[in-house]
């Protein structure tokens, strides 16, 4: 049991710190690819990228709240099943990459959507759009710096879960000292 719960713990950190590499490093800059720009076209390229990015960033957050739930989920059960005490600072960093994938699932990705469309939006008036292409790059932005730091953090917590601390279950090593 405890083999299987190490080896759930592993595959979970990396498939998250996997997904979170290729997204960032192999999906985003494709969707802005010149490849993508003369697939959909000089006059179609700047609106129908960044919806394709809309789109498939909505599914990488989904990935990243279900592995932080089962990060969270993993830690409570080493907890319970191999009475690890659950460091501060650890199961800290782990609520902060939940956190930064909520923030970035239900706050961020729906103002960038909604600035993305405001952006490309005939009925608005020019000083609107060009105000709402501001804002978005803005947005963007702090979306992007969020994101350098939840990779940080995802190595970290990957580094952290290939290498536990070897406590023993119930009894303190220091009982065993003479």
């Amino acid at each position: 049991m405890i083999g299987f719960l190490r080896f759930v713990g592993l595959l979970n950190a990396a498939v998250w710190f996997g997904a979170a590499l290729f997204f960032t490093f192999g999906i985003g800059p494709a969707v802005f690819s010149q490849e993508m720009r003369g697939l959909l076209g000089e006059h179609n390229y700047p609106f129908f990228s960044g919806a394709i990015a809309q789109v498939l960033i909505a599914r990488y957050f989904d990935l990243q709240l279900i592995c932080g739930l089962m990060a969270l989920l993993h830690a409570f059960t080493e907890w319970l099943y191999l009475g690890r005490p659950l460091q501060r600072f650890w199961l800290g960093l782990l609520v902060g990459l939940f956190a930064a994938g909520l923030l970035g699932g239900w706050v961020l990705h729906p103002r960038i959507k909604d600035l993305h469309a405001r952006k490309y939006a005939q009925s608005l008036p020019a000083p609107a759009r060009v105000a709402a292409a501001g804002s978005l790059r803005l947005w963007h932005g702090v979306a992007q710096g969020i994101n350098v730091l939840v990779l940080v953090g995802l190595g970290a917590y990957l580094w952290r879960v290939a290498h536990p601390v070897s406590t023993a279950r119930f009894v303190s090593p220091i009982k065993f000292q003479s």
